[in-house]
């Protein structure tokens, strides 16, 4: 497992077998394991970083709102 790889094993079965599956269906394509976890560490490591800097992001934006809406109460205490 790779540092940038945050699935826990079920999960992570769960997506090879999703990636293997979507060749079949979608491709008609057989691929194995090895390549469908080699599609899946390339996606990982490509969008983890993105998907990090959204969450902090989104997290910041709902703390802001959060803080503002805790003022206009107190000021209504006023």
């Amino acid at each position: 497992m790779k540092g940038y790889d945050f699935l826990d094993g079920e999960k992570r079965r769960e997506l090879i077998d999703e990636i293997i599956l979507f060749f079949k269906n979608e491709r008609d394509e057989e691929i194995g394991v090895i390549a469908a976890e080699t599609i899946l560490d390339f996606f990982i490591e490509k969008l983890s970083k993105d998907s990090y800097l959204k969450g902090v992001e989104d997290s910041k934006n709902l703390l802001k709102k959060t803080m503002e809406d805790l003022e206009i109460n107190l000021d209504t205490l006023l």
